[in-house]
């Protein structure tokens, strides 16, 4: 029998249940693994053992009772602030109790950590933060994706088997392709989001889980959403590919292996393949960045900006300052292609069921220097991820990361994106993958845990 902290979230939280599995056990023991295997990733921030046995204490029996799991720092918790992996994140940052708190303790989940994430949730890479970059568990030289860094280096180590990361231009997508996890952006609206110091004016953030596999993903997603979220058979399924830089500009082995998982899918679900157009696709990648720059600026003044914590990277003092140089007119045009966007994308989602692309073009970057090579050459790995993640955000669509291959050493995702409030059907495609290349990919262990298994 695997180590009860190597079971899915869904077996710990059955066996919990079923009395096979002590709670206040697997508690310590995530405890320990994580002051054990932490150190070499640092996708943990903090823990506060007394603060969780006092939630496994008072847990009610729900869905995940007794379930260990980690929070990006993005959210208050009752005893402690959000940081946003940032020594100044503009705002006061006041404990609380956020959404995603409240529906993890009303479903009995015990959160055991904070997770790291990439400074001002400004990358997808994670190697900025005010604690030190997190690294990623299958090459720790390697970036581990951003903003929500932390949460998807922890649950691909094994130190817990689901976390609650963030996705506001593709942040909880690109830490699942580079750590080899399911991740789920959901539709705009549909997941906990209060306490978040942007939840009143981001028309782009979202909360979603990050987990091994789309069955676990579902029941952390579904405490998240506050509904059920039914499971079904995903049959003959129409899947929409486009013959543009999203798709083609990718690393050969991307590329080779999300095809392949694309012909996996049309198999296992006697679907077809569609080609596809979004002619607006650069335009939205930029609209998307616009927006959510912009509906930022409320908290943002000159005094304000003169007076940042020096601690502050540079990048994250030029991010700040670089908002108050966005043009109105910029910020108007950019609703407008938003509009269009949705008005497109309701006429393609007539035509096909889901869209599949690569969710990031090469493999996890160093931390040291995140760039990869693509075809059209070199490119920082921030521009050449935002193409195939802004368009979910900006449009408010559902999308979900799943893992497909493996080159280098390093795992890769595929993308599928669906219509508004489809986030079932992407759950139950993402398990007919699965299930087509034999879970070879949702069970691969990275060397960090391996190792340790090995051993023991």
């Amino acid at each position: 029998m695997n180590e009860p902290l190597d079971l899915p979230l869904r077996e710990q939280a059955a066996a919990i249940a079923a009395g096979q599995l002590d709670a206040g056990e697997l508690l310590e023991a995530t405890l320990a693994r994580i002051e054990a295997r932490n150190p070499a990733i640092n996708a943990v921030v903090e823990t506060f053992p007394e603060r969780s046995r006092e939630m496994l204490a008072a847990a009610p029996a729900g869905p995940l009772h007794g379930v260990p799991v980690v929070i990006k720092d993005e959210w208050p918790l009752p005893w402690r602030a959000q940081r946003f992996g940032a020594a100044d994140m503009l705002a006061t940052p006041e404990p609380g109790e956020s959404g995603p708190y409240r529906v993890l303790r009303d479903a009995g989940a015990v959160i055991v950590g904070v997770g790291n994430m990439h400074e001002l949730g400004a990358s997808s890479t994670g190697n900025i933060s005010v604690y030190g970059p997190a690294r990623n568990p299958w090459d720790p030289e390697r970036c581990p994706g951003g903003s929500s860094s932390g949460p998807a280096a922890a649950v691909a180590a094994r130190l817990v088997a689901g976390a609650v990361g963030a996705d506001g231009i593709g942040s909880i997508r690109y830490p699942a392709t580079y750590c080899g996890l399911t991740g789920l952006k959901p539709t705009f609206g549909r997941s906990a989001m209060a306490g978040h110091h942007m939840a009143d004016v981001s028309t782009t953030i979202v909360s979603g889980p990050l987990c091994a596999d789309a069955s676990d993903c579902r029941l952390l997603g579904a405490v998240l959403f506050g509904e059920e979220l039914r499971a079904g058979e995903a049959r003959g399924l129409r899947i929409g590919v486009i013959e543009n830089e999203v798709a083609e500009d990718v690393a050969l082995p991307v590329r080779e292996a999300c095809e392949k998982a694309i012909e996996d899918l049309r198999a296992a679900t006697d679907g077809e393949v569609r080609k596809i157009e979004l002619p607006e696709l650069r335009a939205a990648t930029l609209a998307t960045v616009l927006i959510a720059n912009s509906e930022s600026l409320g908290s943002i003044t000159p005094e304000r900006l003169n007076n940042l914590d020096p601690e502050l990277s540079p990048l994250g003092r030029g991010l700040l300052k670089y908002r108050l140089m966005l043009p109105a007119a910029a910020t108007v045009k950019s609703q407008q292609i938003r509009t269009m966007a949705r008005q497109h994308l309701a006429g393609v989602f007539e035509e096909v069921d889901v869209i599949a692309w690569p969710t990031v073009p090469a493999v996890a970057p160093p931390l040291e220097a995140p760039m990869v090579e693509l075809p059209s050459g070199t490119l920082t790995a921030d521009a050449a991820n935002v193409r195939g993640g802004a368009l979910a955000n900006l449009t408010g669509i559902p999308a979900i990361s799943v893992p497909v291959g493996s080159s280098d050493g390093l795992p890769i995702g595929l993308q599928l994106q669906a219509a508004w409030g489809r986030d079932e059907l992407l759950l139950d495609a993402a398990e007919a993958l699965e299930g087509a290349n034999g879970r070879r990919w949702v069970e691969a262990t990275p060397p960090l845990a391996a190792a340790e298994q090995t051993e023991a």
